[in-house]
């Protein structure tokens, strides 16, 4: 049985404008479930957020922490990337960690993170896959384009793993870029069990994109940190974008780097610490 009076402290935090709010369960003890994250994450009745961030104590002394990321829709992901720089600025901030280099273990890798200031927090997001299956055989052979029919429209689409699975569309108009609508369809596909994060890229120069994002499990963010470095690993492999890339969202800008084939990609931008509060037992067992 929950203590109903009990209240359980966060903070919300933000990375571009993707928007998070923390927990920190090494202090504290509480119970969440798909549903009581849905009702944590709903913007009218909640407190609203993309995505539910829980920094747990690590049984591993290779790793400082645990890091878990659940979407709006109580699923929980494997990835984020703009969620690692706010972990890493929560955990710094919160005195849980002195160190301003941290190793937290996600739920299928680990993420090397270094925390510069607030405005320039570095995460080493790890090597990229290639395939569907995630077999982790770095060579450009196993880089593939792939075509997708949507409303009578021909998609091309390249496939990255990186903590989570991606498809990266090159698009000539990004304000007029079918999000929603390419986003949504290619999350409903067979070829895609567990839902896919569409990125949709715009190509500038060789140095700058801009990109918008489908992310599964919450619809169009205001940034995707995990589809910034897929986009640019994509267009580097094209032969359209160098090794150092800036990368316009709607909610910023961020720095990819990535150095090719058995490297892993760079990804280098800020965290914001909006407020803290306290939510009552009451409310998400009620």
């Amino acid at each position: 049985m929950c203590d109903k009076k009990k209240k359980i402290s966060f903070s919300k935090m933000h990375g571009l404008g993707n928007d998070f709010i923390v927990f920190d369960k090494i202090n504290q003890n509480f119970l969440l479930n798909s549903s009581i994250i849905q009702k944590i994450s709903n913007r009218n009745t909640g407190i609203g957020c993309d995505q539910v961030l829980i920094v747990e104590k690590s049984n591993n002394i290779k790793f400082d922490f645990y890091y878990r990321i659940f979407n709006s829709d109580g699923s929980e992901a494997s990835q984020c990337g703009n969620g690692a720089r706010c972990f890493a600025y929560f955990v710094y901030l919160k005195k849980l960690t002195q160190k301003k280099s941290i190793i937290v273990k996600t739920k299928y890798n680990s993420l090397l993170i270094n925390i510069i200031d607030k405005d320039n927090i570095i995460v080493n997001m790890g090597k990229p896959l290639f395939n569907i299956n995630n077999i982790p055989n770095f060579s450009i052979s196993n880089f593939q384009i792939h075509d997708i029919k949507v409303d009578n429209n021909i998609f091309y689409f390249s496939e990255i793993f990186i903590g989570n699975p991606h498809c990266v569309i090159l698009v000539k108009d990004i304000d007029h870029a079918p999000v929603d609508t390419v986003g949504s369809f290619l999350n409903q596909n067979s070829r895609f069990k567990n839902g896919v994060n569409v990125n949709f890229m715009k190509i500038i120069s060789s140095n700058h994109i801009m990109l918008r994002v489908y992310e599964r499990g919450v619809g169009e963010t205001q940034a995707c940190g995990s589809g910034a470095c897929a986009s640019v690993v994509s267009g580097i492999i094209q032969n359209v974008l160098k090794k150092d890339v800036i990368v316009e969202l709607m909610g910023g800008v961020l720095k990819i780097s990535w150095g090719g084939f058995n490297h892993s990609v760079y990804m280098n931008g800020p965290a914001k610490h909006v407020y803290d509060g306290y939510i009552n037992y009451s409310f998400l067992y009620s």
